[in-house]
């Protein structure tokens, strides 16, 4: 090669792409041949649904079997359900009646508990009021109906021959022919359907005892853990409104202590009357039937009745009058307390209109019996709230 001519440098050859690859793996290491490692739930690192049992499948195909069989499994599980609801209504009831009692009773162990008592000595400490209370009635029930019954039975005699010297009751007994008639219905069937009634009576109060202590159970059970389930409650609701579900799921729990409050003031307003009216007529046991009323006005729908029936007995074992006295006056008594004195108490402590709370009073008892007339009123101020915070709002908005 001349001096004059000029210098040629030699270009390296162009490399293979899989030379390439090669060199790449060896300089990154052994690692870039491996596949990413799992992460400890089990699926890859960067899918966000993988879950510690792995990552969810394919959906399956929507075809015509599939949309069908899986509908056909759906009646069936529709039906199922449906079936062991029906047959479990009665403990089902029992256990709404317990989880109402302990949503009512919460405030009380609430504020035992801002007084610096553990939740379960405060749940002790409101489970031992109730008893004392029920037994108190039970106390207060048992002697004087038991005393005023016999009197009832000795002076039966006396009160039947004071009707038969009333000239207007004998035209009714000969015009309608009450004697034949009652000889008549003194059969062999009626007998036993007496003695049938005897072990209905029989059944129905141990089961009445049963249902009782079933709800006190249940009602301490969801009183120990009512943070809890409150807590479970709202954990299934989106995050995203998780908040405002808890404040009116909370007021709305407040209703319903509410209620019971208003009810006990109900109650008491029933004993005082009752204890007031006993010493004005004269009868007996006058504390001991104030108690009997406080308690038996508890009791949706049946109590009030239940309360006036026993202080009639006692008022017509004392007397006639007596008797005809305590039939007017609970008569008069239980539409004021209906239409008056209800609604009123129910505004102040629910926040329930009049109307509202005489109309849901009548609707629940004619829909659902005792049950309805339970939850009547603190239903009525939940769907006043959410019209309220809710769907008045939204509509505004729109």
């Amino acid at each position: 090669m001349s001096e004059d001519e000029p210098t040629k440098r030699e270009e390296p050859a162009p490399a293979d792409p899989a030379d390439q690859g090669d060199q790449a793996v060896v300089a990154a290491g052994p690692s870039a041949t491996q596949p990413p490692p799992p992460t400890p739930s089990g699926g890859h690192p960067h899918d966000p649904h993988a879950g510690r049992f792995g990552e969810p499948g394919r959906p399956f195909h929507r075809n015509p079997f599939n949309v069908g069989f899986l509908g056909g499994l759906g009646l069936l599980l529709a039906y199922g359900v449906f079936t062991g609801l029906r047959n479990a209504a009665s403990i089902l009831v029992l256990i709404f009646v317990a989880l109402f009692l302990a949503v009512g009773l919460n405030p009380a162990v609430t504020r035992l508990r801002q007084w610096g008592m553990p939740r379960g000595f405060a749940v002790l400490t409101v489970t031992i009021g109730i008893l004392l209370l029920f037994c108190g009635g039970l106390f207060a029930l048992i002697p004087p109906l038991i005393t005023q019954t016999g009197e009832l039975i000795n002076n039966a005699p006396d009160f039947i021959r004071s009707l038969q010297r009333n000239q207007a009751i004998n035209d009714l007994v000969e015009r309608y022919d009450v004697v034949q008639r009652v000889q008549g219905a003194l059969n062999a069937g009626t007998v036993t359907n007496a003695l049938g009634g005897v072990v209905g009576g029989a059944r129905l109060l141990f089961g009445t005892i049963f249902n009782v202590l079933t709800v006190l159970v249940l009602t301490i059970y969801f009183m120990a853990a009512f943070d809890r389930i409150k807590r479970a409650g709202y954990r299934l609701v989106p995050a995203s409104r998780r908040e405002r579900v808890e404040l009116l799921g909370d007021e709305i729990l407040a209703k319903v202590g509410a209620y019971m409050v208003g009810a006990l003031a109900i109650a008491v307003l029933a004993g005082v009357s009752t204890f007031v009216f006993a010493l004005i007529v004269g009868l007996a046991y006058p504390f001991a039937l104030a108690v009997v009323v406080a308690i038996t006005d508890l009791i949706p729908q049946i109590g009030a009745t239940l309360g006036a029936v026993i202080i009639s007995i006692v008022g017509f074992a004392t007397s006639l009058t007596a008797g005809i006295a305590c039939v007017i006056f609970f008569l008069i008594y239980q539409q004021v307390e209906n239409y008056l004195i209800y609604p009123k108490v129910m505004k102040r402590s629910v926040e329930v209109s009049d109307v509202a709370a005489v109309v849901a009073a009548l609707v629940g008892v004619g829909l659902f019996g005792v049950l309805g007339a339970l939850i009547a009123i603190p239903m009525v101020a939940g769907v006043q709230l959410i019209l309220r915070e809710v769907v008045n709002p939204s509509m505004d908005r729109r």
